[in-house]
This record gives structure tokens, C-alpha cells and sequence, in this order.
């Protein structure tokens, strides 16, 4: 050691300027593994992120669908399901009594079921009067795939039980929905194992609720005058009567009601009462259409319980499905319209149409026991038959 120098080295105390040193970050290799961070300060646990691949937002977007189905499919049946059981009050204890009990589902065996119209006419020489206005028979056959229609007068003179002879339609009047079975079954011998009565006041409701029905018409008609739209006694002596074109339209509920209610067409003479049954089973056809459209269906959360205020019925929401289900599965151009006739006759100076043998095939053919055969050549404007195919 050199003389003069000391055996140590002195350092200045303190901190050293600039920023403190770190531990540098952990390199990577090329192989993607990471190499040991330097001893000294632990290394912070890295979040992993989670990726959002195409698979999963597919995934997400299917159970969010998913949930929103089944949100819909119960409201839509909870609302329905209130509607159906209000018409099922509405039915009187005596007309479901009325009934022969339909033994299995609707899509396993052959159903008639007994639409009845009311007649309430917007006039007050008809207030009073409480006869049936409409009557049809419907028939599902699911192994022939087929829905028949079954239209009768309400000219039809028949017996009456317990009341003598008179007009079929007057059984309503006489006995209610019981009475008017009994008589019905007494005419054609077919049971009716459910009933649905329409209260034509709801009628053009139910129709405007749907958004209207789609009716093809054969003709054009110029009706007389009845439920005149005016006002004034003035105004409906001028009226010429309600007009509808001929071809494919769409009908509001109160021109829906009109038409299936007109039985004097001024421009074809030859028009009967069997002619108007014939409009009744076109717009009933096209309302079955309106229910079992995706529109409606897709509305059922908010109109399901509206749908069913114009009807009394013993139908339960089960039954109800079943016979959407059967309508869906039944060809337009395999559905056979029939009807009910006879002759014209006047007794005791009313009006009735006096029934022939030929209602008889007619029922047969109703039943699919026997092929469907047109009114005979001169059996007048009044001949029964059937015809096969869209009557819309």
C-alpha cells in the first residue's frame, strides 16, 4: 500500500439522484415462456380476461331468445286461459247438461260442436225478439284430416219439444241453448257434444280485435234495408241498402256482421236464407283463419282474454288448442260446406221451408258416410247438398 493511502474507501450518504430502481419486468422467450423475475420483489397475479367469442354471443342471443319464448308462451296462455273460463260461466248450468260428454281428446276422435248466433238486431220492432239467428253444426273427423260445416235454416219447420211445430229458430226463444239442442239432435239424430253461443253485439268486436277478416265474395250484393246506418228515418228512406263488391276483401266487424246477416240480395232474386248460411260459414271460416295466424298468436298476451267476451261455451282452453291444432292440419280445399233444406211453403201465412228426404243424405255426408254430393238439378233456390272446397 502506497504511502498516504487509506485502507478504505469513503462513500457520501443520502439518496442518489433520479428515480429509484426497479425490478424490470419479466421477459418473455420466444417459446412464449416467461423467465423467472429477479429475486427481491414478488410478482403481482395477473387478471385473466375473459374473451367473447362469436360462440358464445351466438349462445346468449339463443337463451335470451329462449327465455322470452317462455315469458310469452305463459303470459299468452294465462291470458287466454281467464278468457275461456269467463265463457265457461257464461254458459247456463241447463245447457251443459244438454250435452252428450265427448269421450277422449278432439284429435283423437270425431267432435260436433253447435255454433248458435243470437239474434240482436239494432231495432226496437226486434228488441224483444231472442231467437237464434245463426245456426251451424262443425264437425272434426282428425283421421280424414277434414272440418265439415253444417248450416240449418231457421225457417226449418220442425217440432219443437214440448211446444208443438214451429220454426227451429224459435227453440231458442222458447227454451234457451237446452232446448234448442234437444231440438236439433230431434231433427238431424246427430249428438252435440259442445256448444258455443255468439253474442252477435261482441260479434263485430271480436272481428275488429283480430284485425279484420279476409271473405271472398261470390257476387255483388245489393241488401235491403235493415240495420240502417243512419240516423234519421229521412236519411234510411233514401238509403239504397248495403253493398258489397264481388272478389276477395277485407271486412271490419260491423261489415263482417252485415254480411253474414243479409238475406235478401236485390241484384240475384233467387238468394235465400241457405245463401246467407252460406256467407255465415265464410266468415266463420275466415275468423278460424284471423285466430290461428301468427299475427294473432303473437298478440295473445294482450288480447287472449278479449277474444273469448262474445262467446259462452263449455269449451275448455285444452279443447280450444286442440281444435286450433285440428284447423291448422285440415286442408282449406278438403273442408265440406253443407247445409239443410227443403221447399218453400207458407202455413198460416208465415213463411217455412218444409224439409225433404234429401236432408237425410245430407246428415250421411255430413258424417263422411257418404260422398259429397251438390243440391239436385230442380230442387229449387232451397235444395240440401254439400260441396267440397274454400267457400272464403
Amino acid at each position: 500500500m502506497a504511502d498516504g493511502e487509506k485502507p478504505y474507501r469513503l462513500y457520501r450518504g443520502g439518496r442518489a439522484r433520479g428515480g429509484v430502481p426497479t425490478l424490470e419486468r419479466p421477459r418473455r422467450r420466444r417459446d412464449g415462456d416467461r423467465l423467472a423475475p429477479r429475486p427481491g420483489r414478488p410478482e403481482k397475479p395477473k387478471r385473466r380476461r375473459l374473451r367473447l367469442t362469436r360462440g358464445r354471443v351466438i349462445l346468449s342471443v339463443v337463451l335470451l331468445l329462449i327465455l322470452l319464448l317462455v315469458v310469452w308462451a305463459v303470459a299468452s296462455w294465462l291470458a287466454f286461459d281467464r278468457g275461456v273460463a269467463e265463457a265457461n260461466q257464461r254458459l247456463s248450468p241447463r245447457a251443459r247438461a244438454a250435452l252428450v260428454p265427448h269421450e277422449g281428446l278432439l284429435m283423437s276422435r270425431p267432435t260436433t260442436t253447435l255454433l248458435m248466433g243470437t239474434d240482436h238486431a239494432e231495432r226496437a220492432d226486434r228488441a224483444d225478439a231472442n231467437r237464434s239467428d245463426s245456426i251451424m253444426l262443425v264437425r272434426t273427423d282428425p283421421d280424414k284430416h277434414r272440418i265439415t260445416y253444417l248450416s240449418i235454416p231457421r225457417d226449418l219447420r220442425v217440432d219443437i219439444p214440448g211446444h208443438g211445430t214451429g220454426k227451429i229458430n224459435a227453440a231458442f226463444a222458447l227454451g234457451g241453448p237446452a232446448l234448442a239442442m234437444r231440438t236439433i239432435t230431434a231433427v238431424t239424430g246427430l249428438e252435440v257434444n259442445h256448444v258455443a253461443l255468439v253474442d252477435f253485439n261482441s260479434f263485430r268486436d271480436l272481428i275488429d280485435e283480430l284485425g279484420g277478416v279476409t271473405v271472398n265474395v261470390p257476387a255483388p250484393i245489393v241488401s235491403n234495408r235493415f240495420d240502417c246506418p243512419f240516423p234519421t228515418n229521412t236519411q234510411c228512406q233514401s238509403w239504397q241498402g248495403w253493398r258489397f263488391a264481388k272478389g276477395k276483401q277485407k271486412l271490419d266487424g260491423r261489415r263482417a256482421l252485415i254480411y253474414s246477416r243479409i238475406r235478401e240480395n236485390r241484384l240475384n232474386p233467387a238468394e235465400n236464407d241457405l245463401t246467407r248460411g252460406e256467407r255465415q260459414q265464410a266468415v266463420v271460416q275466415a275468423i278460424g283463419d284471423r285466430l290461428t295466424s301468427p299475427t294473432t298468436l303473437f298478440k295473445l298476451p294482450f288480447v287472449g282474454d278479449d277474444l273469448l267476451k262474445p262467446l259462452a261455451t263449455d269449451l275448455t282452453s285444452g279443447q280450444f288448442l286442440q281444435l286450433a291444432w285440428m284447423k291448422v292440419r285440415s286442408p282449406e280445399d278438403r273442408t265440406l260446406h253443407c247445409r239443410l233444406g227443403g221447399s218453400a211453403s207458407s202455413v198460416g201465412g208465415e213463411s217455412f221451408i218444409i224439409g225433404t228426404e234429401e236432408n237425410r243424405n245430407v246428415i250421411a255426408m255430413f258424417l263422411g258416410r257418404a260422398a259429397a254430393q251438390p243440391p239436385l238439378p230442380g230442387s229449387g233456390a232451397f235444395g240440401p247438398g254439400c260441396v267440397i272446397g274454400n267457400r272464403r
